[in-house]
């Protein structure tokens, strides 16, 4: 479990293929590893990987086709943003997180307001129905705030909504959502207690 409050921000240095996926070597900051284990969880842009191994600064995970087919930003030599897993007496920050993406996203337009930056970004539809105003979900493992849903701006292949969210400068600053522009695939996870709701509501009417 994570919170989407993101603890490091790392840098995928090599990417070994698999025989199904790829292994990661990615570089964290200094001490940043001190009480990480062989077999501890990390997310890395919203992703719950395994590190399979480790030194002072760097450590692999191993990310399966499956995944790789369903997240965007694992497949580059890029920078990502980083969270280790949960203890329970950790606080809790920001909002339940699995590290299961749920489905990517595209940003739509990014707007400056006052200090802050408003994200509007397009969800599929199997994503988007469980959002709300004022609810929680993560863009790339961070934990934002949804302002609103929007009217989609241009037509779609897939039955999709819009929705804002707004970034203040500590999160542009501090993550690599500062790397984004409109265009760009984020992943998505959706509320961990509108998954379940989703999941009851869904068997009660095929019941």
């Amino acid at each position: 479990m994570f919170t989407g409050i993101i603890s490091a921000l790392g840098s995928i240095t090599q990417i070994t293929p698999l025989a199904t996926g790829v292994r990661l070597t990615v570089k964290a900051p200094a001490n940043y590893l001190d009480d990480v284990a062989i077999g501890d969880s990390i997310a890395h842009n919203g992703v719950c990987l395994t590190l399979i191994s480790k030194t002072d600064n760097t450590y692999a995970v191993d990310v399966s086709r499956e995944t790789l087919d369903c997240t965007v930003g694992l497949d580059a030599l890029n920078e990502v943003n980083l969270e280790k897993a949960l203890r329970l007496a950790d606080r809790l920050g920001g909002h339940l997180v699995a590290g299961h993406v749920d489905g990517t996203g595209e940003v739509v337009r990014i707007t400056p307001v006052g200090e802050s930056h408003e994200f509007v970004i397009r969800a599929p539809l199997a994503v988007a129905r469980t959002v709300a105003p004022k609810g929680s979900i993560t863009v790339n493992g961070v934990s934002l705030t949804v302002n609103r849903i929007v009217q989609s701006s241009a037509p779609t292949n897939e039955p999709s909504v819009e929705f804002s969210i707004n970034l203040i400068p500590h999160t542009m600053a501090n993550t690599t959502l500062r790397h984004l522009q409109a265009g760009s695939r984020v992943n998505l996870e959706i509320d961990l207690i509108a998954r379940y709701v989703e999941q009851i509501l869904a068997t009660s009417t095929a019941a």
